[in-house]
């Protein structure tokens, strides 16, 4: 169970960074998953992406606005670490009630030239102010014309009001710019962490998780989840409706309203693989079917964004006016579409099985999946 009285969100990040590698994720506890995952199974097992989370957990007992129970924080994903630069992207939408912004000029531009920020729903404000301080911060030294630079950044959220006090505000800058400066290559801490600390996933504990595939050409594909939506009854895990068997464990605050369906899933796919602008939107069209494997099918009450970017790089010419680009043939893309599918839907589960019981505001109690009862469910299939 989440410890209330640790408020300290630097300490919670160390120790998250070094306890989390222990933990068995959904596929070395045995549940079975198809394709071939990339050395981390992350995200970053596309070079140059890095993940950084702030964590703030604080606080115990009734709610009171503005002074917590807090159980909230920001996740941050540099498409190319450090090293910045614009990458072709797009994106697309399952549900829209709910927001990722910056997307107008993806539309319009087909490039990503920001880092993409998740956290909670009252917090997007907060968070797209503070990466702009953040950027400035970082481009400074290339310029010194303070008025001759815009940002327009990427903040994706779900909804944590069930065990976070939301309408507190809580998520301020030092937050942002922790959870950017964290930000690194190598195995992604998953579970209560960082914009997923207070999230609920088909009514288990759930938040952060990735996963990754190497498709037969080579090519990396990694996603990277918040996970916040579902009805119990809907949770399917190796095709067998396991919700349907696990009727117990239910939130404290809706065990009188079983038919409530939760609140929406920020997904993000990255992949070295050379894609235009309108084949990373094909990718974003297949991450339903990665959810709809795990139960989830869009609610009313959901919002459910996916971004997807390509860290192949684009090349100058002779001619400064011109780019040179390679696309990866369309007769060729079916690879990308799978690994889609099946590194969405095991970054749903690891979320899930990282994830741990935590207890938030007016003494909600969310249950941790219970991990060993699965696995007898899913003896007659496991590999």
């Amino acid at each position: 169970m989440t410890r209330p009285w640790i408020s300290s969100t630097y300490l919670i990040f160390i120790a998250t960074q070094v306890g989390f590698a222990e933990a068995k994720r959904a596929r070395e506890w045995g549940i079975p998953f198809e394709g071939t995952p990339g050395e981390l199974n992350a995200i970053t097992d596309v070079a140059g992406v890095q993940i950084g989370h702030s964590t703030i957990i604080k606080g115990s007992g009734r709610l009171k606005a503005g002074k917590g129970p807090i159980r909230t924080g920001v996740t941050a994903i540099l498409p190319t670490g450090r090293k910045y630069r614009p990458v072709f992207a797009s994106h697309a939408t399952l549900n829209g009630n709910g927001e990722l912004t910056g997307t107008a000029w993806i539309d319009e531009s087909g490039f990503l030239e920001e880092p993409i920020l998740f956290t909670n729903t009252h917090s997007v404000g907060a968070v797209y102010e503070a990466s702009i301080h953040w950027r400035r911060e970082q481009s400074f030294h290339e310029s010194n014309n303070e008025t001759g630079w815009a940002s327009l950044p990427v903040v994706g959220e779900t909804w944590d009001g069930r065990l976070n006090d939301i309408h507190g505000h809580h998520v301020k800058r030092k937050h942002v710019f922790e959870a950017l400066d964290s930000a690194q290559a190598g195995p992604v801490p998953e579970g209560n962490v960082g914009g997923g600390t207070g999230m609920v996933c088909h009514r288990f504990k759930s938040g952060i998780g990735t996963a990754s595939r190497i498709t037969r050409s080579g090519y990396a594909l990694g996603a990277i989840v918040q996970a916040n939506y579902g009805r119990r009854e809907d949770l399917t895990i190796a095709g067998i409706r396991v919700g349907q068997q696990l009727t117990d464990l239910m939130p404290e605050y809706d065990r009188a309203n079983t038919t409530a369906q939760g609140n929406s899933i920020l997904v993000v796919i990255a992949t070295d693989a050379p894609l235009l602008p309108h084949q990373l939107r094909r990718l974003c069209n297949r991450v339903p079917l990665g959810i709809g494997r795990t139960g989830g099918y869009g609610a009313n009450s959901s919002g459910d964004f996916f971004l997807a970017f390509s860290t192949a790089e684009i090349e100058t010419t002779d001619n400064e006016e011109l780019r040179s680009i390679t696309m990866l043939s369309n007769k060729s893309i079916d690879q990308l579409f799978l690994a889609t599918v099946q590194a969405t839907e095991e970054a749903i589960l690891n979320a899930l099985v990282a994830a741990e019981t935590m207890e938030g505001i007016n003494g909600n109690i969310v249950h941790a999946l219970p991990i060993e009862r699965l696995m007898k469910m899913l003896e007659g299939i496991r590999e």
